[in-house]
């Protein structure tokens, strides 16, 4: 008797430390507590908070941790580990292209990430339980968005990580015409956040399914109004994509397509709103018309300048008449698309023609690859690509379980479902983002699969 109070004990503070999670990973600017001397590497107040429910879940977990080990998709966790910790060795000790240290704390975040997929994934115990979080989802959409307000209209402070300087707690304000990050660490991270979470908000507002006392319809109505106000301000041309994408997909699940035309020309509509967005579509539109056709046009050019090398000895006079001004180049290019292409992905695929099977470690290509694909195959190679790939498969093997779904749908069906919608935006937002290595999202996602893991075990529970 005593063993199983103390057990529920355990269960309440992981649950209420899973809640206060939800909250705190997306919602707490990313304030750095301290640095750790020799890196980049910040430590914040998340991770602290991680770690101590981690602790408090290794207790309750214990007594069970051989049946979790058993599970195909732990043990692919483990395997990408093993696999990734390989290649910061090789990285290491043969093609010396990182520092052990920076690299081994990047491998740790990595698991801290995915641990809060396993404390999700057994805290959720009824359908009580997938309510809740949702409720809690809703709230911390609503406050996010009137902190996002606060940025627009009433400046308040803007605290990024999109470069080195911003990392380090700057406070900065919200430029007109600029993107929109709300409480998340940049814009990107907080569209692909609201990829997660819109299509489950959309499907809830479709169903009309039950969350306790509360109006369904009003409570995912301002999930929606809320998280798309964000979206589109955000002003993520591949995330407002991939939203359509997932909420065209989650619809088609729960059977309700004549509603897509609808949902896509009304976001279509009122993403004209966002003059950010709309230029930004509009440049890329521009570009890729005036190069296939070749029409020149100033105000979308790059001008490439005449560039002289240092000479050395003593600098002399050019004569004005020895050659005349070179004619700029034209180079048609959206800005972001060049980087990608010119610096970015060719930087990763250098790494891992270094090393094709371990990559060169990681932490071993900088800050950022803008593509997570090519940023995995560079950092540890086609092993452990294959070894992430390899979860994913896992986790929609046991996810499309909750399929066929019925007419009267249960609440963790409609959840997973979306879940599982949401899945293919996410993958094309990896595309051009480095999503999974961006913390608030990272953490939130495996939180959200977690709770869809367990979902599906509530589904069979009742068939």
């Amino acid at each position: 008797m005593l063993k199983l109070t103390s057990r529920l004990s355990l269960y309440a503070v992981v649950k209420f430390g899973l809640t206060a999670l939800l909250f705190a990973i997306p919602l707490y600017p990313k304030f750095p507590l301290f640095s750790i001397p020799g890196t980049f590497v910040a430590v914040r107040v998340e991770d602290f908070l991680i770690l101590i429910v981690a602790f408090f879940w290794t207790l309750y977990i214990f007594p069970k941790v051989k049946i979790i080990l058993r599970e195909k998709i732990s043990r692919s966790v483990i395997l990408f580990f093993i696999i990734s910790f390989i290649s910061i060795l090789s990285a290491s000790l043969v093609t010396k292209t990182v520092l052990p240290h920076l690299a081994v704390l990047h491998w740790l975040r990595r698991i801290e990430y995915m641990l809060v997929f396993f404390i999700a994934a057994t805290v959720i115990k009824s359908e009580k339980d997938i309510a809740f979080f949702i409720k809690c989802l809703v709230i911390v959409v609503v406050l996010a968005f009137i902190y996002g307000l606060g940025q627009k209209y009433l400046y308040w402070p803007v605290i990024t990580t999109q470069n080195m300087e911003y990392s380090k707690g700057i406070a900065l304000i919200y430029t007109p015409g600029g993107h929109l990050a709300s409480t998340f660490a940049g814009h990107y991270d907080l569209a692909s956040f609201l990829v997660l979470v819109l299509p489950l908000m959309f499907v809830l507002f479709f169903t009309n399914l039950p969350l306790g006392n509360a109006k369904t319809r009003l409570i995912s109505f301002m999930g929606v109004a809320c998280g798309f106000w964000l979206l589109v301000n955000a002003a993520s041309r591949i995330s407002f994509a991939s939203y359509l994408v997932s909420v065209s997909l989650a619809l088609i699940f729960i059977r309700k397509v004549k509603f897509i035309p609808v949902v896509i020309i009304i976001s279509i509509v009122l993403a004209g709103s966002s003059m950010s967005l709309v230029s930004r579509y509009t440049q890329i539109f521009e570009v890729t018309v005036k190069r296939v056709l070749g029409i020149s046009d100033e105000k979308i050019l790059f001008v490439v300048e005449s560039v002289h090398a240092q000479e050395l000895g003593f600098p002399q006079r050019r004569a004005d008449s020895e050659s005349p001004e070179p004619t700029p180049i034209p180079i048609f290019e959206d800005r972001s698309t060049s980087i990608r292409f010119n610096v970015e992905w060719p930087r990763a695929l250098r790494a891992l023609s270094k090393n094709p099977l371990l990559g060169t470690g990681f932490s071993s290509i900088t800050l950022a690859t803008d593509n997570d694909y090519l940023r995995l195959l560079g950092e540890i190679g086609i092993l452990g690509f294959l070894a992430f790939i390899l979860i994913f498969i896992r986790l929609l093997s046991q996810l499309v379980k909750v399929f066929p779904i019925p007419r009267k749908i249960e609440l963790s069906q409609a959840y997973t479902v979306t879940i599982i919608a949401a899945l293919p935006g996410v993958f094309l937002n990896a595309l051009f983002i480095d999503i999974f290595e961006a913390s608030k999202f990272a953490i939130m996602f495996w939180f959200l699969i977690g709770v869809a893991y367990a979902g599906v075990n509530l589904v069979k529970k009742t068939t």
